[in-house]
Protein backbone atom coordinates (compact mmCIF):
# COMPACT_ATOMS: atom_id res chain seq x y z
CA UNK A 1 0.00 0.00 0.00
CA UNK A 2 2.63 2.54 0.58
CA UNK A 3 4.57 1.91 -2.15
CA UNK A 4 1.30 1.95 -3.97
CA UNK A 5 0.78 5.48 -2.57
CA UNK A 6 4.72 6.87 -2.83
CA UNK A 7 4.48 5.46 -6.61
CA UNK A 8 1.14 7.66 -7.60
CA UNK A 9 2.65 10.66 -5.76
CA UNK A 10 5.69 10.56 -7.95
CA UNK A 11 3.63 10.09 -11.25
CA UNK A 12 1.31 13.32 -9.94
CA UNK A 13 4.94 15.16 -9.26
CA UNK A 14 5.18 14.69 -12.73
CA UNK A 15 2.13 15.79 -13.93
CA UNK A 16 2.40 18.91 -12.12
CA UNK A 17 5.96 19.79 -13.41
CA UNK A 18 4.40 19.59 -17.12
CA UNK A 19 1.40 21.25 -16.52
CA UNK A 20 3.94 24.08 -14.54
CA UNK A 21 5.75 23.77 -17.90
CA UNK A 22 3.15 24.51 -20.40
CA UNK A 23 1.67 27.58 -18.05
CA UNK A 24 5.31 28.87 -18.02
CA UNK A 25 5.59 28.61 -21.61
CA UNK A 26 2.44 31.19 -22.11
CA UNK A 27 4.46 33.76 -20.85
CA UNK A 28 7.28 32.67 -23.37
CA UNK A 29 5.30 32.49 -26.23
CA UNK A 30 2.24 34.37 -25.98
CA UNK A 31 2.84 37.53 -26.60
CA UNK A 32 5.62 40.05 -24.66
CA UNK A 33 5.11 40.56 -20.78
CA UNK A 34 6.41 44.19 -20.80
CA UNK A 35 4.22 45.35 -23.78
CA UNK A 36 1.11 44.16 -21.58
CA UNK A 37 2.58 46.01 -18.23
CA UNK A 38 3.54 49.48 -19.79
CA UNK A 39 2.65 52.26 -21.73
CA UNK A 40 3.00 52.89 -25.13
CA UNK A 41 5.82 56.29 -23.55
CA UNK A 42 7.98 53.68 -22.22
CA UNK A 43 11.41 54.43 -23.31
CA UNK A 44 13.39 51.32 -24.82
CA UNK A 45 15.64 52.09 -21.75
CA UNK A 46 12.78 51.37 -19.28
CA UNK A 47 12.07 48.23 -20.74
CA UNK A 48 15.26 46.85 -20.98
CA UNK A 49 15.42 47.47 -16.91
CA UNK A 50 12.26 46.10 -16.32
CA UNK A 51 13.17 43.60 -18.11
CA UNK A 52 16.51 42.94 -16.11
CA UNK A 53 14.58 43.58 -12.97
CA UNK A 54 11.95 40.88 -13.86
CA UNK A 55 14.54 38.26 -14.88
CA UNK A 56 13.34 38.27 -18.20
CA UNK A 57 17.10 38.20 -19.86
CA UNK A 58 17.86 35.00 -17.80
CA UNK A 59 18.34 31.71 -19.22
CA UNK A 60 14.89 29.53 -20.04
CA UNK A 61 15.73 26.96 -17.40
CA UNK A 62 16.43 29.41 -14.85
CA UNK A 63 13.21 31.27 -15.37
CA UNK A 64 10.74 27.85 -15.44
CA UNK A 65 12.61 27.07 -12.18
CA UNK A 66 12.14 30.28 -10.79
CA UNK A 67 8.61 29.96 -11.88
CA UNK A 68 8.08 26.56 -10.37
CA UNK A 69 9.24 27.88 -6.87
CA UNK A 70 7.36 31.14 -6.67
CA UNK A 71 4.18 28.52 -8.12
CA UNK A 72 4.98 25.86 -4.54
CA UNK A 73 5.20 28.92 -2.48
CA UNK A 74 1.42 30.18 -4.08
CA UNK A 75 3.51 33.53 -6.27
CA UNK A 76 1.63 33.51 -9.68
CA UNK A 77 2.88 37.29 -9.88
CA UNK A 78 0.93 40.46 -10.52
CA UNK A 79 -2.23 40.74 -13.04
CA UNK A 80 -1.54 42.85 -16.10
CA UNK A 81 -5.26 43.52 -16.06
CA UNK A 82 -6.04 44.42 -12.07
CA UNK A 83 -2.69 45.33 -11.41
CA UNK A 84 -3.20 43.02 -7.90
CA UNK A 85 -1.50 39.63 -6.79
CA UNK A 86 -2.81 36.70 -8.51
CA UNK A 87 -3.13 34.69 -5.80
CA UNK A 88 -5.55 37.21 -3.76
CA UNK A 89 -7.89 37.33 -7.10
CA UNK A 90 -7.90 33.51 -7.31
CA UNK A 91 -8.75 33.21 -3.49
CA UNK A 92 -11.68 35.52 -3.88
CA UNK A 93 -12.94 33.61 -6.96
CA UNK A 94 -12.10 29.89 -5.73
CA UNK A 95 -15.08 30.08 -3.34
CA UNK A 96 -17.65 30.52 -5.96
CA UNK A 97 -16.39 27.61 -8.72
CA UNK A 98 -15.97 25.48 -5.57
CA UNK A 99 -19.46 25.52 -4.39
CA UNK A 100 -21.02 25.50 -7.97
CA UNK A 101 -19.06 22.59 -8.31
CA UNK A 102 -20.13 21.05 -4.92
CA UNK A 103 -23.56 21.42 -5.72
CA UNK A 104 -23.38 20.09 -9.34
CA UNK A 105 -21.15 17.15 -8.55
CA UNK A 106 -23.86 16.41 -5.50
CA UNK A 107 -26.89 16.42 -7.87
CA UNK A 108 -25.02 14.16 -11.01
CA UNK A 109 -24.17 11.35 -8.30
CA UNK A 110 -27.03 11.46 -6.23
CA UNK A 111 -29.65 11.29 -8.92
CA UNK A 112 -27.50 9.63 -11.93
CA UNK A 113 -26.67 6.53 -9.93
CA UNK A 114 -29.93 5.99 -8.92
CA UNK A 115 -31.68 6.63 -12.02
CA UNK A 116 -29.12 4.09 -13.47
CA UNK A 117 -29.95 0.98 -11.35
CA UNK A 118 -33.26 2.17 -11.90
CA UNK A 119 -32.70 1.89 -16.00
CA UNK A 120 -30.59 -1.15 -15.40
CA UNK A 121 -32.97 -2.91 -12.98
CA UNK A 122 -36.42 -2.25 -15.41
CA UNK A 123 -34.95 -2.12 -18.69
CA UNK A 124 -38.40 -1.83 -20.28
CA UNK A 125 -40.04 -0.01 -18.57
CA UNK A 126 -42.29 3.23 -18.67
CA UNK A 127 -39.88 5.54 -16.96
CA UNK A 128 -36.21 4.14 -17.73
CA UNK A 129 -37.37 4.93 -21.19
CA UNK A 130 -38.19 8.59 -20.08
CA UNK A 131 -34.63 8.46 -18.32
CA UNK A 132 -33.11 6.95 -20.98
CA UNK A 133 -34.85 9.95 -23.47
CA UNK A 134 -33.60 12.69 -20.97
CA UNK A 135 -29.92 10.93 -20.48
CA UNK A 136 -29.83 11.55 -24.55
CA UNK A 137 -30.78 15.43 -24.44
CA UNK A 138 -28.75 16.23 -21.58
CA UNK A 139 -25.68 14.35 -23.39
CA UNK A 140 -26.18 15.78 -26.94
CA UNK A 141 -27.18 19.50 -26.01
CA UNK A 142 -24.53 21.65 -25.78
CA UNK A 143 -23.55 23.04 -21.60
CA UNK A 144 -24.05 26.96 -23.06
CA UNK A 145 -27.39 26.39 -24.72
CA UNK A 146 -28.74 24.43 -21.71
CA UNK A 147 -27.92 27.43 -19.61
CA UNK A 148 -29.69 29.89 -22.26
CA UNK A 149 -32.92 27.49 -21.95
CA UNK A 150 -32.86 27.25 -18.50
CA UNK A 151 -32.73 31.09 -18.24
CA UNK A 152 -35.40 31.67 -21.24
CA UNK A 153 -37.95 29.34 -19.32
CA UNK A 154 -37.36 30.37 -15.57
CA UNK A 155 -35.79 34.20 -15.88
CA UNK A 156 -37.96 35.40 -18.77
CA UNK A 157 -40.59 33.51 -19.44
CA UNK A 158 -42.17 32.36 -15.75
CA UNK A 159 -43.95 35.03 -15.38
CA UNK A 160 -46.05 34.51 -19.03
CA UNK A 161 -46.26 30.99 -18.57
CA UNK A 162 -47.75 30.92 -15.33
CA UNK A 163 -50.11 33.73 -16.37
CA UNK A 164 -51.06 31.51 -19.25
CA UNK A 165 -51.64 28.30 -17.43
CA UNK A 166 -53.65 30.38 -14.74
CA UNK A 167 -51.57 29.23 -11.52
CA UNK A 168 -47.75 29.60 -10.34
CA UNK A 169 -46.14 26.32 -11.97
CA UNK A 170 -42.78 27.71 -12.93
CA UNK A 171 -40.74 29.40 -10.11
CA UNK A 172 -38.72 32.98 -11.62
CA UNK A 173 -35.18 32.42 -10.39
CA UNK A 174 -32.17 34.29 -10.82
CA UNK A 175 -30.50 34.11 -13.75
CA UNK A 176 -27.02 35.79 -12.76
CA UNK A 177 -24.81 36.54 -9.92
CA UNK A 178 -24.05 34.77 -6.95
CA UNK A 179 -26.82 36.47 -4.71
CA UNK A 180 -25.86 37.09 -1.18
CA UNK A 181 -23.19 35.75 0.74
CA UNK A 182 -21.73 35.60 4.47
CA UNK A 183 -17.83 35.81 4.73
CA UNK A 184 -16.46 33.26 6.90
CA UNK A 185 -12.48 34.08 7.50
CA UNK A 186 -11.25 34.21 3.41
CA UNK A 187 -14.11 32.52 2.38
CA UNK A 188 -17.14 33.63 1.19
CA UNK A 189 -20.19 30.90 0.95
CA UNK A 190 -23.88 31.41 -0.81
CA UNK A 191 -24.86 28.39 1.29
CA UNK A 192 -26.17 30.37 4.35
CA UNK A 193 -28.04 33.03 2.51
CA UNK A 194 -31.68 32.29 0.47
CA UNK A 195 -30.54 34.63 -2.36
CA UNK A 196 -27.06 32.87 -2.52
CA UNK A 197 -28.80 29.30 -3.02
CA UNK A 198 -31.72 30.58 -5.35
CA UNK A 199 -28.90 31.94 -7.47
CA UNK A 200 -26.86 28.32 -7.46
CA UNK A 201 -30.04 26.42 -8.85
CA UNK A 202 -29.79 27.27 -12.21
CA UNK A 203 -26.26 27.40 -12.67
CA UNK A 204 -25.63 23.89 -10.41
CA UNK A 205 -27.96 22.20 -12.84
CA UNK A 206 -26.99 23.29 -15.74
CA UNK A 207 -23.47 22.29 -15.21
CA UNK A 208 -24.57 18.43 -13.32
CA UNK A 209 -26.94 17.21 -16.54
CA UNK A 210 -24.43 16.30 -18.42
CA UNK A 211 -22.36 14.65 -15.99
CA UNK A 212 -25.46 13.25 -14.47
CA UNK A 213 -26.62 11.28 -18.10
CA UNK A 214 -22.94 10.33 -18.13
CA UNK A 215 -22.88 8.67 -14.88
CA UNK A 216 -26.33 7.26 -15.14
CA UNK A 217 -25.36 5.72 -18.30
CA UNK A 218 -22.52 4.10 -17.62
CA UNK A 219 -24.14 2.69 -14.21
CA UNK A 220 -26.91 1.30 -16.18
CA UNK A 221 -24.03 -0.30 -18.78
CA UNK A 222 -22.47 -1.99 -15.98
CA UNK A 223 -25.56 -3.24 -13.90
CA UNK A 224 -26.57 -4.70 -17.25
CA UNK A 225 -23.26 -6.33 -17.78
CA UNK A 226 -23.03 -7.53 -14.15
CA UNK A 227 -26.29 -9.08 -14.21
CA UNK A 228 -25.63 -11.45 -16.73
CA UNK A 229 -22.44 -13.00 -15.09
CA UNK A 230 -22.57 -16.49 -13.53
CA UNK A 231 -21.89 -15.11 -9.99
CA UNK A 232 -25.16 -13.31 -9.68
CA UNK A 233 -27.43 -16.74 -11.55
CA UNK A 234 -25.57 -18.37 -8.66
CA UNK A 235 -27.21 -16.15 -5.83
CA UNK A 236 -29.88 -16.69 -7.49
CA UNK A 237 -30.00 -20.19 -7.46
CA UNK A 238 -28.86 -19.76 -3.77
CA UNK A 239 -32.39 -18.33 -3.50
CA UNK A 240 -31.24 -14.75 -1.96
CA UNK A 241 -33.83 -12.30 -2.54
CA UNK A 242 -33.94 -9.82 -5.29
CA UNK A 243 -32.66 -6.79 -3.08
CA UNK A 244 -30.30 -9.19 -1.87
CA UNK A 245 -28.86 -9.86 -5.33
CA UNK A 246 -29.46 -6.36 -6.61
CA UNK A 247 -28.27 -4.42 -4.17
CA UNK A 248 -25.99 -6.37 -2.35
CA UNK A 249 -23.83 -8.10 -4.85
CA UNK A 250 -25.13 -6.47 -8.47
CA UNK A 251 -24.43 -2.67 -7.29
CA UNK A 252 -21.30 -3.34 -5.15
CA UNK A 253 -19.19 -4.80 -8.22
CA UNK A 254 -21.07 -1.94 -10.48
CA UNK A 255 -19.62 0.82 -8.77
CA UNK A 256 -15.98 -0.16 -8.80
CA UNK A 257 -15.55 1.26 -12.40
CA UNK A 258 -17.99 3.43 -12.20
CA UNK A 259 -15.37 5.55 -9.22
CA UNK A 260 -12.79 5.97 -11.77
CA UNK A 261 -14.85 7.80 -14.52
CA UNK A 262 -16.59 9.39 -11.46
CA UNK A 263 -13.70 10.99 -10.43
CA UNK A 264 -12.49 12.05 -13.44
CA UNK A 265 -15.68 13.73 -13.93
CA UNK A 266 -15.40 15.88 -10.94
CA UNK A 267 -12.13 16.98 -12.37
CA UNK A 268 -13.68 18.01 -15.28
CA UNK A 269 -16.62 19.87 -13.44
CA UNK A 270 -14.13 22.17 -11.62
CA UNK A 271 -12.31 22.61 -15.25
CA UNK A 272 -15.38 23.25 -17.10
CA UNK A 273 -17.02 25.67 -15.43
CA UNK A 274 -16.09 28.08 -17.04
CA UNK A 275 -18.62 27.75 -19.71
CA UNK A 276 -21.34 27.67 -16.92
CA UNK A 277 -19.90 30.67 -15.48
CA UNK A 278 -19.87 33.02 -18.31
CA UNK A 279 -23.24 32.17 -19.13
CA UNK A 280 -24.66 32.89 -15.49
CA UNK A 281 -22.03 35.53 -14.85
CA UNK A 282 -20.95 33.43 -11.89
CA UNK A 283 -18.03 35.27 -10.30
CA UNK A 284 -15.75 32.40 -10.04
CA UNK A 285 -12.12 31.15 -11.39
CA UNK A 286 -13.45 30.36 -15.10
CA UNK A 287 -14.88 33.47 -15.83
CA UNK A 288 -11.78 35.34 -14.83
CA UNK A 289 -10.12 32.93 -17.04
CA UNK A 290 -11.89 33.77 -19.38
CA UNK A 291 -11.75 37.66 -19.14
CA UNK A 292 -7.84 36.72 -18.32
CA UNK A 293 -8.09 35.84 -22.46
CA UNK A 294 -10.01 38.77 -23.60
CA UNK A 295 -7.46 40.93 -22.01
CA UNK A 296 -4.57 38.34 -22.55
CA UNK A 297 -3.37 38.23 -19.01
CA UNK A 298 -0.80 35.76 -18.98
CA UNK A 299 -0.60 35.16 -15.09
CA UNK A 300 -3.86 34.87 -14.62
CA UNK A 301 -3.80 32.30 -17.24
CA UNK A 302 -1.29 30.60 -15.65
CA UNK A 303 -2.35 30.25 -12.32
CA UNK A 304 -5.75 29.13 -13.30
CA UNK A 305 -3.64 25.84 -15.54
CA UNK A 306 -1.89 25.37 -12.48
CA UNK A 307 -4.80 25.68 -10.05
CA UNK A 308 -7.00 23.27 -12.25
CA UNK A 309 -3.79 20.75 -12.58
CA UNK A 310 -3.59 20.60 -9.16
CA UNK A 311 -7.48 19.51 -8.83
CA UNK A 312 -7.59 17.17 -11.21
CA UNK A 313 -3.68 15.64 -10.20
CA UNK A 314 -5.17 15.57 -6.07
CA UNK A 315 -8.93 13.56 -7.60
CA UNK A 316 -7.04 11.76 -9.20
CA UNK A 317 -5.14 10.54 -6.46
CA UNK A 318 -7.84 9.98 -4.47
CA UNK A 319 -9.67 7.77 -6.79
CA UNK A 320 -6.65 5.15 -7.12
CA UNK A 321 -6.65 5.23 -3.26
CA UNK A 322 -10.29 4.45 -3.42
CA UNK A 323 -10.31 1.63 -6.15
CA UNK A 324 -7.45 0.06 -4.12
CA UNK A 325 -9.33 0.24 -0.92
CA UNK A 326 -12.62 -1.09 -2.65
CA UNK A 327 -11.78 -3.68 -4.75
CA UNK A 328 -9.71 -6.74 -3.07
CA UNK A 329 -8.79 -8.47 -6.54
CA UNK A 330 -5.88 -5.10 -6.64
CA UNK A 331 -5.21 -6.04 -2.78
CA UNK A 332 -4.98 -9.97 -3.97
CA UNK A 333 -2.58 -9.02 -6.92
CA UNK A 334 -0.44 -7.10 -4.72
CA UNK A 335 -0.19 -10.11 -1.70
CA UNK A 336 0.21 -12.37 -4.43
CA UNK A 337 3.16 -10.61 -6.34
CA UNK A 338 4.84 -9.88 -3.12
CA UNK A 339 4.73 -13.67 -2.22
CA UNK A 340 6.18 -14.78 -5.45
CA UNK A 341 9.16 -12.19 -4.53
Amino acid sequence: MIAFVVRRLLQSILVMLAVGFIAFSLFTYVGDPINNMVGQDTTLAQRAELRERLGLDDPFVVQYGRFLLNAAQGDFGISYRHRRSVTELIAERVPATLELSFVAAVLALFIGVPMGVYTGLHRRGFLSQVFLTVSLIGISLPTFLIGILLILVFGVLSQDINAALGFHLVPQLPTFGRGSTVQLGWWSTGFLTESGLLALILPSITLALFQMTLIMRLVRSEMLEVLRTDYIKFARARGLSNRAVNFGHALKNTLVPVITITGLQLGSIIAFALITEQVFQWPGMGLLFIQAINEVDIPVMAAYLMLVGFFFVVINLIVDLLYFVVDPRLRADKAVAAGHQ
